[in-house]
């Protein structure tokens, strides 16, 4: 059986590669998501590897095996399951359900899981927007433009964020931003990339940064 940190890893791992729409990761990627050490990040890596969950060497990129991403697919799934009975079923907000899911997404039970996600009628994506792995782990991954690639002038749909956090997520609801609120992108400023968007009729202000971790569809 796993630890809960190394279940962590192939969990951060698989976000990573499914966000670059790519198979593999980098060694800082990593250690970014994580909030840790890039050394860390090595030390760790190392034991995965000797469990053939990822093929790995040092300053190479960073792939699951076959074995890992089962593992990784697995915490994920159960992660956003967890997530969304959260919120429907509990009403947490959006900004609540991702640590007490950290906590959840450990339990081993496959019958519970399974037995959730019935009860939650086998939702696809989850309260970020996030897709969730079905029972065979199969991932309906669309493909997503940012906020920031959006052309002046055109309206988009937010279809999910980036960045999880709960600091992040409370500052788009600030905003006026939820799951599929149509955005307009009124200009975007030359100097400072600062963009001037246009949610249910109102003007607001937003960084690089903030655009950059909103998902569209345009």
């Amino acid at each position: 059986m796993l630890s809960y940190t190394e279940e962590n890893y192939l969990k951060a791992l698989l976000k990573l590669i499914l966000d670059n729409t790519s198979n593999e990761a980098g060694t800082n990627e990593l250690a970014n998501s994580l909030l840790v050490k890039p050394a860390t990040v090595n030390d760790m890596l190392k034991k995965l590897k000797e469990k053939d969950l990822v093929n790995y060497e040092k300053y190479g990129k960073i792939t699951l095996t076959l074995e890992g991403q089962k593992h990784a697919t697995e915490v994920l799934r159960k992660h956003r399951l967890w997530e969304t009975f959260l919120y429907e079923v509990f009403e947490f907000s959006w900004d609540e359900v991702h640590e007490v899911a950290e906590q959840l997404e450990h339990i081993h039970s496959v019958k519970l899981i399974d037995q959730l996600d019935k009860f939650l009628n086998y939702p696809e994506f989850d309260p970020h927007g996030d897709p969730i792995p079905n029972k065979h782990g199969e991932i309906k991954v669309h493909f997503k433009k940012t906020l920031f690639d959006v052309e002046i002038g055109t309206t988009c749909k937010m279809v999910a964020v980036k960045d999880n956090s709960s600091s992040f997520l409370q500052y788009v609801v600030k905003v006026g931003l939820g799951l599929n609120n149509e955005i307009k992108v009124i200009s975007k400023q030359d100097y400072d990339a600062l963009l001037v968007i246009e949610v249910n009729g109102v003007e607001s202000i937003v960084s690089q940064k903030f655009a950059e971790n909103i998902f569209v569809l345009a």
